[in-house]
């Protein structure tokens, strides 16, 4: 199988990251985290938009509704249709930072944070269902990533990119329980950082430091690697009208030499089988 590598979005992200595709309005939602900027592409068109948030954005997802949800840096908010901005979950702490989040099944927000100077144990992850009531999941988490459940809904995965693993869970109703690892990036490809989740059930995941995106079975095995025109790509997720299309987002925050596609949105169509994702139901 040939594998394309395309530009989809030239971009200069300082910290792209968290691309998800929205199929009420056709287009891909993605952030730059230290720029503060939730951008918007429509490959139908190409239209493209750029909101500034008052805060440092990990990540941003549709709502049910219509608006996004966000999580910011000091906790999870939305915006509705007209722009208005509402808190859902304000905690803020000193240090820290909303960082990648992911919606569940049921339509819950599953937001993840760490600590700016990556302190050990400094993050959380946090579930934030439609109802508004927020329950935290993981604690002692440095920094929280990739998040992503099996098709069928009874296993979630989940990345803390300095432990070097792509975890698995089994699900019990809202709750995760049994955490094992599913596979461990070896040294010097890289750190696993955001994840999505294909109609095979297999995972995923950008390598930061690693200029690559591997697919996992769900029994672990590696069984696919492809390069990129990036050594930082941060996460990655199907869209397009089909689901096939594979957008990755790039950093280059921290860069030894330019790059000229770092922080750009970069695509790779036709790559394989995507699963529908929820909104967010709040």
């Amino acid at each position: 199988m040939r594998i394309r590598v395309e530009q989809a979005v030239r971009a200069s992200a300082e910290l792209g990251e968290g691309p998800t595709w929205d199929p009420a309005t056709g287009r891909v939602i993605w952030v730059d985290i230290l720029n503060s900027r939730v951008h918007t592409y429509e490959p139908g068109g190409g239209h493209r938009t750029v909101l500034a948030t008052e805060q440092h954005v990990g990540a941003a997802k549709p709502r049910a509704g219509g608006g996004l949800v966000v999580n910011l840096r000091d906790g999870v908010g939305s915006y509705g249709t007209g722009g208005t901005f509402t808190w859902l979950h304000r905690e803020p702490v000193p240090g820290r930072r909303g960082n990648d989040a992911a919606v569940a099944p049921d339509g819950a927000l599953w937001a993840g944070s760490m600590p700016y100077d990556e302190t050990p144990g400094g993050g959380n992850l946090i579930r934030v269902a439609p109802d508004g009531a927020v329950t935290e999941v993981l604690d002692d988490v440095t920094i929280s990533n990739g998040t992503g459940w099996s098709p069928d809904g009874t296993r979630m995965y989940y990345v803390d990119t300095p432990t070097g693993r792509i975890d698995v869970f089994d699900v019990d109703g809202e709750q995760v329980r049994n955490r094992r690892e599913l596979a461990t990036v070896e040294d010097g490809a890289g750190s696993p950082d955001g994840l999505t989740v294909d109609a095979d059930g297999c995972v995923w995941v950008a390598l930061w430091d690693g200029g690559a995106i591997r697919r996992y079975t769900p029994s672990g095995t590696l069984d696919r690697a492809v390069r990129l025109p990036v050594s930082r790509p941060t996460a990655c997720a199907f869209g397009g009208p089909d689901l096939t299309d594979l957008y990755v987002t790039s950093a280059r925050v921290g860069l030894d030499r330019p790059e000229p596609l770092a922080g750009s949105l970069l695509v790779l169509p036709g790559i394989g089988q995507g699963v529908a994702q929820a909104a967010f139901g709040g």
